[in-house]
């Protein structure tokens, strides 16, 4: 039976979805994760919880330590990785509380670690494929869950992942459609692409909180905007998640 971990998002960082929950808090070589990890069970799957931004939200994201996140979730014997993330939304169709099951990221962060491998061994250098980053059998799974729960979503969608914690100008917002972009946030990378180098599977469910700054016919976000707009619909990534873990081997 497969160890799942879970990466709980803006709005959804510790959700009561655990049986039998308790804490442990662990270290790593790369310093200590966001929170301390949180084990219980789902649907009798063994289940890691760990909240990207620390449990009191605490962590901007270009503070994260996106290696010791991994890193930690690893060792703790995860074999797969849920993640969630709110995003904006770089297009009309893609409406507020809309899920998007992403399977293509632009890194757009400049200040990040974006690898384990700060040296090769000699001879011995490594270059992780990353053509396709998400796991396409854990999309399935959200696709599938998310048509039989009647939850509206998008079965595929392009994040570009900014650095933050600022909000993107308007220029940029236009960039980032015009790049292809469907979606944008400040977390999936290098959090993908290091899960990727780890050898854990990995997929994102994103919900779409707001419009970003590019449409010009109402107000640009505002942090306020994304949290309440996430709160009211974290009890659909929840039951999302809960649905996934269930019909996962």
């Amino acid at each position: 039976m497969k160890t799942i971990g879970i990466i709980g998002g803006s709005g959804l960082d510790d959700p009561d979805i655990l049986q039998a929950p308790h804490d442990e808090r662990v270290n790593t070589p790369w310093g200590a994760p966001s929170a301390a990890l949180k084990h219980g069970t789902i649907a009798g799957h063994p289940v890691v919880l760990l909240g990207r931004h620390g449990r009191e939200h605490t962590l901007p994201p270009s503070q994260v330590n996106y290696r010791a996140n991994i890193h930690a979730l690893k060792a703790a014997g995860c074999d797969c990785i849920l993640a969630t993330t709110a995003v904006g939304s770089l297009r009309q169709e893609i409406d507020r509380g809309h899920l998007v099951v992403l399977d293509q990221f632009i890194d757009f962060t400049r200040h990040r670690p974006v690898t384990f491998h700060e040296r090769f061994e000699p001879h011995a250098p490594v270059h992780t494929p990353m053509a396709d980053p998400f796991d396409a059998g854990l999309r399935a799974l959200m696709n599938q869950a998310c048509q039989d729960l009647a939850i509206r979503h998008h079965p595929t969608g392009t994040v570009v992942t900014i650095e933050g914690p600022r909000f993107s100008t308007r220029a940029e917002s236009h960039m980032f459609r015009a790049w292809g972009a469907d979606v944008i946030n400040m977390s999936v990378a290098p959090e993908c692409i290091l899960a990727n180098e780890a050898e854990i599977p990995y997929a994102a469910v994103a919900m779409s909180t707001d419009y970003d700054c590019w449409k010009t016919d109402e107000a640009p976000v505002t942090w306020e905007d994304i949290l309440s707009i996430f709160q009211q619909n974290a009890e659909k990534v929840t039951r999302l998640l809960v649905e996934v873990i269930g019909r996962l081997d």
